[in-house]
């Protein structure tokens, strides 16, 4: 009797549920394998529409977060959960969570912020957050910026928003600035005509605006110039380094001196 009972009861649910429970579980995985398609398709069409790379990346995560969760809650009406009254339950916990996870919707908060102002975008070096780097990618709750070293710094974007952000790549020219120091018995007309002719002779150096050389102190042991030539913003880093170099072997060719700190100590004899 009781195995008959419990088989009955068992023939029951399965007739009941049975075919709710396939059904949920196809809605989920063919609905999931839809929001990838509909993601990657809305990906494409931003991308043709030269849309921002910054804007792409994000409303990628939005779209694809959005229609995973009407996904869900197709499942679970399929399954004859009542999604009315889980939607405000779960508006509830939603509540609740949210003000667990502050520093979370702080961060979405942020990236919207991001987006909307674009102070930078994929691609571009910046310092921001205590980092610096190129940005590889801005999602819902963080930027990941990349190092020369090719290291990966995940910084929150809150932390981005809440300080100071220097984006390198925002302007198409910068201009390198070095300080150089020659002896005071040294020829400073030669030394000045030789920092330009270096500037001068580098291609990478923009004509306009023009290469500038001045005496800019007479320190305690060297006569210092102030050294400044703009270059487009690719360029910078290698004409910046070059620069050092050049000018110290050209420095050393025509006999100009580059102090460094050094201190004179006379002694005397005292005679008793």
């Amino acid at each position: 009797m009781d195995l008959t009972k419990y088989s009955d009861m068992t023939i029951l649910y399965v007739s009941q549920y049975g075919l709710k429970i396939i059904a949920a579980i196809l809605i989920f995985i063919i609905g999931k394998w839809a929001v990838a398609k509909l993601t990657t398709l809305s990906r494409t069409l931003m991308i043709r529409a030269n849309v921002d790379q910054t804007l792409v990346e994000f409303a990628e995560s939005l779209i694809y977060f959005v229609l995973l969760l009407m996904v869900v809650l197709a499942s679970l009406n399929a399954l004859g959960v009542n999604t009315t009254s889980f939607i405000a339950v779960f508006g509830a916990a939603g509540l609740a969570i949210g003000l667990a996870l502050q520093g979370s919707l702080a961060n979405i908060g942020a990236a919207v912020l991001i987006i909307i102002f674009r102070p930078f975008q994929v691609g571009d070096y910046i310092e921001a957050g205590g980092a610096t780097g190129t940005v590889d990618d801005v999602n819902l709750f963080s930027t990941i910026i990349s190092p020369f070293d090719n290291r990966t710094i995940i910084v929150p974007n809150s932390k981005i928003i809440g300080g100071n952000i220097t984006n390198f790549s925002k302007k198409p020219q910068r201009r390198v600035d070095h300080v150089f120091g020659i002896g005071y018995g040294d020829d400073l007309k030669l030394a000045k005509e030789t920092l330009m002719q270096i500037m001068e002779a580098d291609d990478r150096v923009l004509s306009e605006p023009a290469p500038f050389v001045a005496v800019s102190e007479l320190g305690d042991s060297s006569v210092n110039f102030v050294f400044r030539a703009w270059v487009n913003t690719d360029d910078y880093w290698g004409v910046y380094f070059d620069m050092l170099e050049c000018v110290k072997l050209t420095f050393d060719e025509k006999g100009i001196s580059i102090p460094y700190p050094q201190m004179d100590i006379h002694t005397s004899k005292i005679e008793s």
